[in-house]
């Protein structure tokens, strides 16, 4: 169908890609109640389970991975835009709304993380701590409309596996216990760019559980970190004061699955990301 047909037919977005392609890296890891586990995967933190805040630095490393910054703050009170979808906390970079709704958080930190150490290995091929491999998820236009979304519940090699389980039966396998076929504890890397456009309504929002970080340019834009069940953030783009209107940008997900109870994916955008080469993986360590 071309792009005219399509209008014909009442689709104004007829004219863009029905898919938008991503590829990603996971990273295999064994709970900490296994041996040669990970302490931060199957972890029972101190402080409970939730949303927590402040678990990462607000800008990535020279390496472009997330820096630990604390064990995490719990968020009592959601912070919400003046849609009422899930933001992030307040930062002096990311610009505020008439109607945005204040939340609130915890003085005292929650345990979610082990450590500065433990955490530099979530989004690295580290010998004898991980596995990695690469995944590709399509995107795929909402009909009538430029809103892309990837979600589990609608990929049929996701519904199969009954949730966002990418790395069933390989890598360092299955996570045992109560899921004996099926590998929890894992990470998520993906790296992509687009094209900024002023005033016209770039937003992304990620649902899913555990944690996810959402870096626009090298900065936090979606905080959901902790151990929790699945969670909403959106970022608007046109809060980002810096960003040229026809100038390119990275927008890079960290996702991490970390303990034995669910595990859910979604990316809602309309934004027209590209893939930007993945490093290699080193695939099954000795």
């Amino acid at each position: 169908m071309t792009g005219a047909q399509g209008k014909r037919m009442g689709d104004p977005f007829a004219a863009l890609p029905d898919t938008l392609a991503l590829n990603a890296v996971v990273r295999d890891f064994k709970g900490s109640d296994q041996q040669g586990g990970h302490a931060d995967f199957e972890r029972n933190p101190s402080g409970g389970f939730g949303q927590f805040g402040q678990m990462v630095a607000d800008e990535l490393d020279s390496d472009g991975k997330p820096v630990f910054r604390s064990a995490g703050k719990k968020i009592t009170t959601a912070w919400k835009d003046s849609a009422g979808r899930g933001r992030i906390d307040p930062r002096t970079y990311v610009q505020s709304r008439t109607n945005d709704r204040v939340g609130a958080m915890a003085t005292s930190l929650g345990g979610q993380l082990q450590g500065a150490p433990q955490f530099a290995q979530w989004y690295r091929d580290i010998p004898g701590a991980n596995a990695s491999k690469q995944i590709s998820l399509t995107l795929r236009r909402n009909s009538n409309s430029n809103l892309y979304t990837f979600v589990d519940t609608a990929d049929s090699f996701y519904t199969a596996r009954g949730g966002f389980f990418p790395i069933n039966g390989e890598l360092l396998g299955n996570s045992g216990g109560s899921t004996p076929n099926t590998n929890f504890h894992f990470t998520t890397e993906i790296d992509t760019e687009f094209v900024f456009e002023k005033n016209v309504g770039q937003v992304f929002t990620f649902t899913g559980d555990d944690d996810v970080w959402v870096y626009i340019d090298n900065k936090l834009v979606v905080d959901i970190g902790g151990i929790h069940s699945s969670v909403t953030q959106t970022i608007e783009l046109d809060r980002l004061g810096w960003l040229v209107s026809g100038s390119s940008y990275r927008l890079k997900i960290f996702h991490a699955e970390r303990r034995r109870t669910q595990s859910n994916f979604r990316i809602d955008t309309t934004i027209r990301l590209r893939t930007v080469q993945q490093p290699a993986t080193t695939g099954l360590y000795d």
